[in-house]
C-alpha cells in the first residue's frame, strides 16, 4: 500500500507544520486567561478519567448481580449490588455537573481570549502603513481573520480540551481491552485509520476552498452592504438598483453555496464509508468476545466491560481524530492571525529621534520629492520642489489627480518619498518621532471621519491629550461655522450625530465638514493642512468662514489644498501644480497678471458665476 503511506507520511508532515501555530496559540489563551485556563484544564483531566472509572464500576456490577441472582431477598446479599449502583449513578452525575461547570468554564474562557485576539488585532491594523489599505490581499486577510477571531477560540479550546480528555480516556480504554486480548488495542486503532485520512482530506480542502473564495466572499458581503447601508438607500431607489445587485449577490452566493454543498457532500459519503467500516469492526469483534463468553473465558461482567470498552473506544477514536482535525483546521486559521500581527511598517519612528520644537510653527519644504503610491506605476509626485516658510499660508490649486492631496499624506508621513526629502522645521521628516510630528499637524482630510459621537466628542477627539475642555469645543465650533449647526440641535452639543444608534441626529454633508474641520481646529496645532475645506459649503457659509480664515491659523504654518480660488486667493501664496509638478508661483494679483494656468482657470471660474447670476 505505497500510495496509502504516502497519503498518511504527506498528512503528517502537513499535520507537524501546524504545531508552531498550536503551541503559539495556547500560549496566547494561557497569556489571556490563566486562572480560567488552569481550571479548564483540571476538569479536562476529571473529565478524561471519570469513563474509565465508569466502565470498572459497570463490571463489578453486573459480576455482583449475576453472583445474588436466585439467592433470593435481603438487605445483606442486595447490599453490595446497591452500593454499586449508587456509585455508578454518582459518577454519572458527577460527570453531568463536571460537563456542565466545563461549558461555563470554557465559554468565558472564550469571551476573554476573543477580546485578546481582537486588541491584539485592532492594535495592528491601526500600527500598519496606510498602503496596506490599498491593498485587496490585505483585506482578504482581514475579511478571514475577523470571522476567525469570533468563531475559533472556542473552536480551539473545545478542540484541545476534548483531545486531552479522549485521549487521557482512550489510553484507559486501551488498557482494558488489552486484559482480553492484545491485538483488541491495535484492531481499534487500525479500524479508525480510514476515517481519519477521509476527515483530513476534507479539513485540508476546506481550508483551500475557503481561501480560494475569499475575494467572492467579500464580493458578496459588499453587496449586501449597498442593500441594506444607508449610505447608498437613496441612491439604490432612485435608480432601481435594488433588484440588480440582489442578482449580483445571488449569483455570488449561489456559487459559494453549491461549491460548499458540494463539499459537504463528499464529506458525507467518506464518512459514511469509514463508519460502515468501523461498525463491521466493532461486529466482529463482539462476536468473538461472545464467543469466549459462551466457552466460559470471561464472565458476563466482564462481556459488559468489553463491550462497553470498546464500543466507547471506538467513539473515542472518532472524537479523537475529529479533535486532531480541528486542531490542525482552527491552527491553520490561526495561521493566518499569527502571520498578520508580523505585518511590518515601513514608517517608523528612528532609534534617536530628532526632538521637534513645541507649538513652534515650522517651514514646510519638499526637496526633489518623487513618489508613487503602493502597486501603481503612476507617478503622483516627480521631482517635487515646495517651500512653506514658517507662520505663512500657502495654498496649493490644481486639476483633479495634480498630486494636491498627496502633499498631505506625505507630510503626516502616512508614506514616504521614494526619492527626495520632506522637511519640518529643517528636519527630514524621517528623523522625527512619528506621533510627535502628528501630534503637531491639525489636519483636515477631504474624506474626512463621521463618528457616530455626540458633537462635542466629535471635536474634542481632535485632541484626546487635552483635558475637557468645553469652552475650547465651542470655540472650535463658531471658528469653523459649526456652531449654527449645533444650536439647531435638540440637545445642541451633546446630540449624538449619525442614525446609526437611537436619538442620533444627521447632518448635511456642508455641516459635517464643519465638524471636521472644527475637531481640526480643536487641536491648537503649529502646522495646519486643509483639504479641501470648503468644498461641501455653500457660499454664504464659504464667505463667512473666509472672512474668519486668517484669524483662525494666524502664527501657524498652513497649507491649503483648494479648489475654490475664492479660498485660495486668501493665502499668501498660492501654487499651482499640474501632473505631480509646481508649474506656478505666487499671489493672487501675480498669477493674474502672468497669464498662465491659475489666471485661465480664474477667468473661467469667474465666467461661469457670471453665467449662474444672470441666468
Amino acid at each position: 500500500m505505497p500510495g496509502t503511506a504516502n497519503v498518511v507520511r504527506e498528512k503528517a508532515r502537513k499535520g507537524f507544520a501546524q504545531l508552531p501555530h498550536l503551541w503559539r496559540a495556547l500560549g496566547l489563551v494561557w497569556t489571556a486567561a490563566p486562572r480560567l485556563t488552569a481550571v479548564w484544564g483540571a476538569l479536562t483531566l476529571l473529565l478524561g478519567l471519570l469513563p474509565v472509572v465508569s466502565v470498572f464500576l459497570t463490571r463489578a456490577l453486573v459480576d455482583a448481580l449475576v453472583a445474588t441472582m436466585g439467592a433470593g431477598a435481603g438487605w445483606e446479599r442486595a447490599r453490595g449490588p446497591l452500593l454499586l449502583a449508587g456509585a455508578a449513578a454518582g459518577v454519572l452525575v458527577l460527570t453531568e455537573v463536571l460537563q456542565a461547570l466545563s461549558r461555563w468554564v470554557q465559554t468565558a474562557q472564550s469571551e476573554v481570549v476573543r477580546d485578546h485576539m481582537s486588541a491584539l488585532l485592532q492594535a495592528k491594523a491601526i500600527a500598519v502603513d496606510l498602503e496596506y489599505y490599498e491593498s485587496a490581499q490585505y483585506f482578504d486577510q482581514l475579511h478571514l481573520i475577523r470571522y476567525d477571531v469570533q468563531q475559533r477560540p472556542l473552536a480551539l479550546l473545545r478542540s484541545v480540551g476534548g483531545m486531552v480528555q479522549h485521549v487521557l480516556t482512550l489510553g484507559s480504554m486501551l488498557v482494558v481491552l488489552a486484559r482480553f486480548g492484545i491485538g483488541l488495542p491495535v484492531l481499534l486503532v487500525v479500524s479508525t485509520v480510514p476515517a481519519v485520512l477521509a476527515l483530513t482530506r476534507y479539513m485540508v480542502r476546506e481550508y483551500s476552498w475557503r481561501l480560494r473564495i475569499l475575494p467572492q466572499e467579500r464580493r458578496a458581503t459588499y453587496f449586501d452592504y449597498i442593500l441594506t447601508s444607508a449610505d447608498n438607500a437613496a441612491e439604490v431607489r432612485l435608480f432601481g438598483l435594488g433588484g440588480h445587485f440582489q442578482a449580483i449577490y445571488r449569483g455570488l452566493r449561489g456559487t459559494l453555496r453549491n461549491e460548499r454543498m458540494q463539499l459537504a457532500r463528499d464529506e458525507g459519503l467518506t464518512g459514511l464509508t469509514a463508519g460502515m467500516l468501523g461498525l463491521a469492526v466493532t461486529g466482529g469483534a463482539l462476536a468473538w468476545m461472545v464467543w469466549q463468553a459462551l466457552e466460559g473465558k470471561f464472565s458476563l461482567g466482564s462481556l459488559a466491560m468489553f463491550y462497553q470498552a470498546f464500543s466507547q473506544g471506538q467513539k473515542l477514536m472518532g472524537s479523537l481524530l475529529d479533535n486532531l482535525s480541528q486542531i490542525y483546521l482552527n491552527s491553520m486559521f490561526l495561521g493566518n492571525f499569527f502571520s498578520f500581527l508580523t505585518l511590518e511598517s515601513r514608517i517608523a519612528t528612528p532609534p534617536s529621534p530628532v526632538a521637534l520644537p513645541v507649538r513652534v510653527a515650522p517651514a514646510i519644504r519638499f526637496r526633489g520629492v518623487t513618489f508613487r503610491y503602493p502597486g501603481s506605476e503612476h507617478t503622483a509626485l516627480e521631482r517635487f520642489d515646495l517651500d512653506v516658510p514658517a507662520g505663512r499660508i500657502a495654498a496649493i490649486v490644481g486639476a483633479n489627480g495634480a498630486g494636491k492631496s498627496t502633499l498631505i499624506k506625505l507630510i503626516c508621513r502616512l508614506y514616504d518619498p521614494e526619492e527626495g526629502v520632506v522637511e519640518i522645521g529643517g528636519t527630514d521628516a524621517r528623523a522625527l518621532d512619528v506621533d510627535a510630528l502628528r501630534r503637531a499637524i491639525a489636519v483636515l482630510f477631504q474624506q474626512h471621519a463621521r463618528y457616530a459621537l455626540t458633537m462635542r466628542q466629535n471635536i474634542g477627539i481632535g485632541d484626546l491629550a487635552r483635558p475637557q475642555d468645553d469652552a475650547g469645543v465651542e470655540a472650535a465650533a463658531r471658528a469653523a461655522g459649526a456652531d449654527e449647526p449645533a444650536s439647531r440641535l435638540v440637545r445642541g452639543y451633546d446630540t449624538l450625530l449619525s442614525k446609526w444608534f437611537a436619538g442620533g441626529a444627521e447632518l448635511s454633508v456642508g455641516e459635517w465638514q464643519r465638524v471636521a474641520l472644527a475637531r481640526a481646529f480643536f487641536r491648537d496645532a503649529p502646522v495646519v493642512l486643509l483639504d479641501e475645506p470648503t468644498s461641501a459649503m455653500d457660499s454664504w457659509a464659504e464667505a463667512e468662514w473666509l472672512d474668519r480664515f486668517r484669524a483662525m491659523v494666524e502664527g501657524r504654518t498652513a497649507l491649503i489644498v483648494t479648489h475654490r480660488f475664492t479660498t485660495a486667493m486668501r493665502a499668501d501664496v498660492i501654487h499651482v501644480m499640474h501632473s505631480g509638478k509646481l508649474v506656478e508661483s505666487g499671489t493672487h494679483a501675480e498669477l493674474l497678471a502672468h497669464g498662465g494656468r491659475y489666471a485661465t482657470s480664474w477667468r473661467a471660474q469667474m465666467r461661469h458665476a457670471e453665467i449662474a447670476l444672470t441666468s
